[in-house]
């Protein structure tokens, strides 16, 4: 079974979440349910089908956590240093337009790039991997090439 990696911070995020679908919402929806069955017919009953359709949401995003958390390999960025890895935090500037932008590198789980959660699975998280404050790199986006320089790294 293979480990996936997070970051503390991400790990704790996302036992946060399945904590509050297990005490919180399922049994909401649940109650939501039982409310509906006594309103009668249920083959008309909007109320009732979209209660089992969140119902149904709510049951996967629980098994998806579960197995993310079960198989979790937790790291820890404040004991790293050196070049860029895992769980470095980058400042970078896009040379051509001089916008600067931060991005934590994390695991594929917790990513979420308007956050600044940059997927380690990513290209420009590929092309920043190994290298160290000052360095320059080129990602090919959708948009064309891209070239950015290393601005600061820091593990936080």
């Amino acid at each position: 079974m293979e480990k996936i990696p997070l970051t503390v911070a991400g790990f704790r995020r996302l036992d946060s979440e399945l904590k509050t679908l297990k005490t919180v919402e399922r049994p909401a929806v649940i109650k939501a349910i039982a409310e509906a069955r006594e309103h009668g017919d249920l083959s008309e009953n909007a109320e009732y089908h979209a209660a089992r359709e969140k119902q149904g949401f709510i049951e996967g995003r629980v098994k998806e956590l579960e197995g993310i958390l079960g198989r979790a390999d937790v790291i820890d960025p404040a004991k790293m240093s050196g070049t860029i890895k895992f769980g470095a935090t980058v400042d970078l500037v896009d040379i051509d337009t001089d916008a600067e932008r931060s991005y934590q590198i994390v695991g594929e789980a917790e990513a979420d790039i308007e956050k600044g959660l940059l997927n380690i699975k990513s290209p420009l998280a590929r092309a920043l991997i190994g290298k160290e404050e000052g360095d320059t790199v080129e990602v090919r986006t959708p948009g064309g090439l891209k070239e950015y320089e290393i601005l600061a790294v820091k593990f936080i």
